[in-house]
This record gives structure tokens, sequence and C-alpha cells, in this order.
């Protein structure tokens, strides 16, 4: 436990180095200097890295209401990969097991907001040419060079290069760091109420700080940067241009990123600033390291000094990134595989937007047809209010219901069976109930249902159900106030038919096998 804390602590000293380059604030004060900035960040929150997630977006082939298969799923016999745990495969990309149950048991859980559609059974191996589908997407767009264009490689970049100095900073410390005794208890004798673990803490922080200090001012010299004053009133100039004086009209005055490609020449973008042995910060580098900023808590920028002020915080990101690069560090295996999972989740993102942006708008006389064939998906839904017992498992579900069929009360059985005792009676709808939703409707006020799986979050467990209320949904006739949430539906609409189109092509064009053999006694409703 104490070595754990210790990471910790470590990985805060190291990340608050990180911080303080990049240029990200949170705190809500409407004007800031740079000096109160960096002030700011002297005690950022603690950050620790989690495993990669999934974007929030359901894969597209996941929203069709009609599913089908690409033409093409029939494929030779090709001898399995040596790897039990791997499902699936396309080119260079792989499905691990893991990944597919992973992705399985999202696809269950309901959309709570998509309140349109009903659910639908999960198929696997549906589930499977989705994630694909994903895969052919982000080939694809690594060979049409979108990796390339400079939003996607801005994003990566920012994405990379704080993990990239962490690792080095935080090697450098773990080696220089020397906590003795002496040193804790000079610190309890401060504050005698103090535990000893905390003191402990407040050491290596307080000598992490200095060794990534040392160790900034080295990589500084050692670099030989050099600082390109002369210019620092023409930035001071552009960037007062920017923000008083925009090309495009704006309601809250601050700058842009949008500002540095669209209402800058190329010359000024160029400006020079700074230059240092592997590299050099241009304008341009300058106001995205302005723009990380939340624009309440920018800095003001009143003279020269005040651009020197930030781009000494410009700096520091770039310089640990070239010397972190110098030592290899770039080779870390885990970067190299975080790095590429972000683009290719960057990269889905990119290419639903390019290939969706430019979706016609329906017309009125479309709006109206929709809504009168879908009349039900714009009124108000059923709705139920519904008592649960949230068990730790079949047993203890089995239990609550023998107990109430002998005669206790509902409330009883939950303070004796239930994981929450103090959950109170809600009301629920078919998009919250999903697959579950036509059994609680068959049942009628007063009914005690169960044991039934349900979804407590995004988990399924079981549970014992009690019917309060049943409110039949509502048909609502058509207003123009509807107009733009049906326009939202048809448009949505429009674009998943875009996309589902585009995947089945490049499953077509890019060969993939499904080892069925491995997936077919995998069931998402498995559960204690």
């Amino acid at each position: 436990m104490r070595t754990l804390v210790c990471k910790l602590m470590l990985s805060f000293l190291v990340l608050s180095a990180i911080l303080i380059c990049s240029c990200t604030t949170s705190a809500p004060e409407a004007e800031a200097t740079v000096e109160q900035a960096e002030q700011q960040m002297e005690a950022p929150a603690v950050i620790e890295e989690k495993p990669e997630e999934q974007p929030a977006e359901k894969p597209m082939a996941m929203e069709e209401k009609a599913k089908e298969k690409p033409a093409e799923t029939t494929k030779p016999v090709v001898e399995a990969p040596a790897d039990p745990n791997i499902v699936a495969s396309i080119c260079d990309y792989i499905i691990t097991r893991d990944e597919f149950e992973k992705k399985l048991r999202a696809a269950i859980i309901p959309n709570r907001y998509n309140t349109f559609e009903e659910a639908k059974p999960v198929v696997a191996n549906d589930v499977l040419i989705d994630m694909l589908t994903e895969k052919a997407i982000m080939i694809e767009s690594r060979k049409l060079g979108l990796l390339e264009s400079s939003r996607v490689n801005s994003a990566v970049r920012q994405f990379r290069e704080p993990k990239l100095a962490n690792i080095m900073l935080q090697k450098y410390v773990e080696e220089r760091l020397n906590i003795t005794e002496s040193d804790i208890d000079e610190k309890l004798k401060a504050d005698p109420n103090m535990a000893r673990e905390r003191a402990k803490m407040m050491v290596q922080n307080e000598q992490g700080r200095k060794i990534v200090a040392q160790y900034y001012d080295e990589i500084y010299k050692k670099r030989n940067v050099q600082k390109f004053s002369e210019n620092f009133p023409k930035a001071l100039e552009i960037h007062n241009r920017l923000l008083n004086k925009p090309v495009k009209a704006r309601k809250l005055k601050f700058i842009h990123k949008y500002q540095i490609t669209e209402e800058m020449t190329q010359e000024e973008r160029n400006l020079l600033l700074a230059t240092y042995d592997g590299g050099k910060i241009m304008l341009k580098d300058w106001l995205e390291a302005l723009c990380r900023f939340a624009p309440p808590n920018r800095p003001k920028m009143e003279t020269p000094k005040d651009i020197e002020m930030l781009l000494d915080r410009a700096l520091r990101l770039p310089l640990y990134v070239t010397e972190a690069t110098s030592l290899g560090f770039d080779t870390d295996e885990k970067l190299i595989k975080q790095t590429r999972n972000y683009e290719d989740r960057f990269l889905f993102g990119e290419v639903r937007r390019l290939k969706t942006e430019n979706v016609n708008e329906p017309t009125i006389e479309q709006i109206v047809t929709y809504f009168n064939n879908n009349k039900e998906e714009f009124g108000v839904s059923k709705s139920m209010k519904i008592d649960l017992i949230w068990c730790q498992d079949l047993e203890t579900a089995q239990k609550a219901k023998a107990d109430i069929d002998r005669g206790q009360d509902f409330e009883s059985a939950k303070q004796e069976h239930a994981l929450n005792k103090k959950a109170k009676a809600f009301t629920t709808r078919p998009y919250n109930e999903g697959l579950f939703w036509d059994e609680l409707w068959a049942a009628e006020p007063n009914d005690v249902l169960g044991p039934l799986k349900g979804y407590d979050g995004r988990d399924i467990k079981w549970r014992m159900v009690k019917i309060l209320e049943k409110k039949p949904g509502e048909i609502k006739e058509y207003t123009e106030q509807m107009n733009d949430r049906i326009k939202q539906r048809i448009t949505s609409l429009r674009r998943e038919e875009i996309l589902a189109e585009y995947g089945k092509e490049l499953l077509k064009k890019y060969p993939y096998q499904i080892y069925e053999d491995r997936i077919k006694d995998i069931d998402p409703w498995d559960i204690p």
C-alpha cells in the first residue's frame, strides 16, 4: 500500500510539470495574468491513466433499423491464429475475445438517449460485423492520409506528447528521490499531529518538484533556447487584432482556434518567437498554447513581457518531448499502443463527420410525411412506476421471492435482501428497460415479478419488481414546434444510412475473418 501511495504521489508531481507546460486550466476566474495561471497550476488534481475507453458513439451498424450483413460474408476457410483469444481479424487489425465481450455487453444496454426506437435482440455476429466495420473505416482513413491532416495531427500530438514527457520525467524522478527518516521527522516537528505517511508524501512531493525544476533548467541550457524578443511586439499586435477585431462577429470575446488558420497570413503564423536544438516555437504554436486555457481564465496580454511569460510556458512541453525522444522513450510499447488506439478512435470520428457533414436537410413536406408515418415517436411514451429489490445474485433474488410468496411485504423484503436498501420507487419507460419492457408492461399494478434480470446502470443484475402504476402512451398531433425534433430524427437516419452503406463497401474491399467457433459460447446475459 505504501508503495502504491508513493507511486501516486510521484505521478502527482510529475503531472504537475506536464500540466504546467501544457497550459490547461480549470479555475473559473474571469481573468488571470500568466503569473496567476502559473500559481494555479502549482497543485493540479491527481490524474491517473485509465484503460482506453471506447468512443461514446454507438457503432454505426448498431443503429440500423433493419440489420443487413455485408454481401460478402462467406470467406475461404483459413487457419485460425494460434492465440485463442483472437475472434476476428481484418488486415493487420485483430479483435480479441475480451474486446468483443465488452462491446457485446455494451450493445445490450439500452440507449437512454434514443427514445425513438424499440429495443431489438442483439445478435453476437452482427456486433462483430460492426466492430470489423469500424476497423475497416480506420484502415481506409489511414490509407487516404487523414492521419496527416492538420486537425487529426494536432489532436494526436496533444494526446501523445504529455504522455511521452511523463514517461521520461517519472523515471528521472524515481531514480533521484532520496527520502530519509530524518527528513520525515523534520516535517513532523512542524506538525506533530500529522500522520507519518502524510509527512513522507509531502517530503517526496517537495523533493520531486525540485528535481523536475532542476532537470528542466538542464534541458533548457542543453537545447540552447534562443528567444526572438524583437518579434514580441508584433505578436502582441496580432493577438490584439484577433481578440478585438475578428473577421467573424462573435458574442464572447476570446480568440478561437479557427482564427489561427482563417484570419492570419502564413507569414504571421510563422512569426518566430523561439528556437531550440531540435525545434522552434512560432506564433501559431504560441496561440495554440493560449487556446488551451479555458477562455474565462486566459491570461491578459498587455505588454511584450506577457508574450514572453506565456512563451516560457509553451516551451516546456516541446523541450521535454525533444529530450524524451533523444533518449528513446518514444519507443515505449505502451505509449505506441495508446497512441495508435487514440488515432483510430479519432480517425473513426473524423470519417463519420466528413461523410455526413453535407447531409441534405429535409423539406417541410418530408418532415410532415415522416411525422404522419411515425407519430408514436413524437408522442408521450408509456410509463410505469415500479419499486425494485436489486439482488447480489440469483440465489438472493430467489430467497426474496420466497419470503414475499410467504406473505412478507415488499419493503421488508427489500430491507433484508436488497443491495441498496434506501432505493425509492421510480418511473421507468421503454427506453430505460430495453428488452425487459414487454414483460414488465404485461403485468398489472400490485403484481410482484421476479426474479428478473434488469439494467442497473451499465450492469445487468437480478431483481424483484413491484408494479405500482401504469400509464399508457399518448399520440400528439403535428405542430410546427415539432419541426426541429423531427428534422433531427430524419437527418440522423440519413447519416446512419450513409455510414452503413460506406461500411458495407469497405468490408467488400478489405478481407476479414470471423472465427465463429471462438464466439459461439459467449452469452452477454450470463450472470451469477
